[in-house]
């Protein structure tokens, strides 16, 4: 019967750690998935994006043709944040978009006529609420990126999440934070 009380603690000991063990990589893989599903909902939105961009164009384009560097500028930075795989290359397209959007718009600003078009109205509506929701896609994926990171760097944790196959994540950050603050307006 001696033998039966420290048996007892060593399988509770070993129970208590077999739980932590297991609810932590579970919370792990819960913030994960969170984390890849914001960064998801950040790609569908850049890509919505991406496909607003040629008919902005072309309703531009109708007006100010003269105007090419503009066009190529605004068509490259399109391919760049379509190829963007990663947070970081993410960012530094973002900041690409904003610069080439500004241009296009300012080109517009010119023309009166393309102020007034329907069309050319509608496709600015629909790219402001686009950048709308690419901020607040931002901002869920960097509220998931924090609570994952903080989860990874907390004690015990830090300790055992290398081990379970975890590491830290990349913020969604844009070089040029002023260039993204607020989506591209023209003014009337």
């Amino acid at each position: 019967m001696n033998w039966l009380i420290p048996v007892l603690i060593v399988v509770v000991i070993a129970l208590i750690i077999g739980i932590y063990f297991w609810a932590t990589y579970n919370s792990l893989v819960t913030l994960k998935v969170r984390v890849d599903e914001a960064w998801s909902d950040i790609t569908v939105q850049l890509k919505r994006r991406a496909d607003l961009i040629p008919n902005l164009i072309e309703s531009v384009k109708g007006y100010a043709a003269h105007e090419r560097g503009v066009f190529e500028s605004v068509t490259k930075a399109r391919a760049e944040s379509l190829t963007a795989q990663s947070p970081a290359e993410a960012s530094a397209a973002e900041g690409h978009m904003q610069s080439a959007l500004k241009s296009i718009f300012a080109v517009a600003e010119a023309y009166p006529q393309l102020q007034a078009s329907q069309n050319y109205l509608q496709l600015q509506g629909e790219l402001v609420d686009t950048e709308d929701k690419i901020q607040a896609s931002r901002r869920f994926y960097n509220g998931g990126v924090r609570e994952f990171n903080t989860k990874l760097q907390v004690f015990p944790n830090n300790m055992i999440a290398k081990n379970l196959g975890f590491s830290q994540r990349d913020f969604f950050e844009v070089a040029d934070s002023a260039a993204i603050a607020e989506p591209p307006r023209v003014q009337f």
